[in-house]
């Protein structure tokens, strides 16, 4: 009776195997040519969390832990978006915002702080940011945003 069972069990995985092939296979495709997403924060926890969020979307992430290395990286020129701290050591997240709208007008930038000021928010949003989140980000209303911003880039 168990020996019935196993064939039973395997066939089922046997049947689901090509699927899931065919499925990693497209994956794989989707994340060969998946957007960047970079990530300047200068809490490591954070650039960690965001990173995996990220990569669990099946985006590419890169973290910077300031914005001063943000912009002399080569990789600010394959990102598709941002997503920065507002206020951190040296540059702050608005003026890695100002910075950007010169460097690389196209790319769309989201903003995240611990300190949510409507003056900040303003500010942030005036100078084109898609998005402006306070600490602890809500994870599905940053997924819904970043789903949305490259599905439109």
């Amino acid at each position: 009776m168990i020996l019935q069972a196993l064939p039973t069990a395997y066939l089922v995985f046997q049947r689901d195997i090509p699927s899931a092939i065919a499925t990693a296979k497209a994956r794989i495709r989707l994340l060969s040519n998946a957007p960047l997403v970079s990530i300047v924060d200068d809490d490591e926890s954070v650039r960690a969390a965001m990173s995996s969020l990220v990569r669990s979307l099946g985006y590419e992430s890169c973290a910077f832990c300031s914005a001063e290395e943000f912009l002399t990286s080569p990789r600010m020129h394959d990102a598709s978006c941002l997503i920065t701290d507002v206020q951190m050591q040296g540059m702050s997240g608005l003026e890695l915002q100002g910075e950007l709208a010169v460097r690389r007008p196209d790319m769309p930038v989201i903003l995240i702080t611990a300190f949510a000021e409507e003056r900040i928010r303003k500010r942030a949003e005036a100078a084109g940011a898609v998005a402006f989140f306070s600490k602890p980000v809500d994870s599905h209303a940053l997924i819904e945003c970043l789903d949305a911003t490259l599905r439109s880039s």
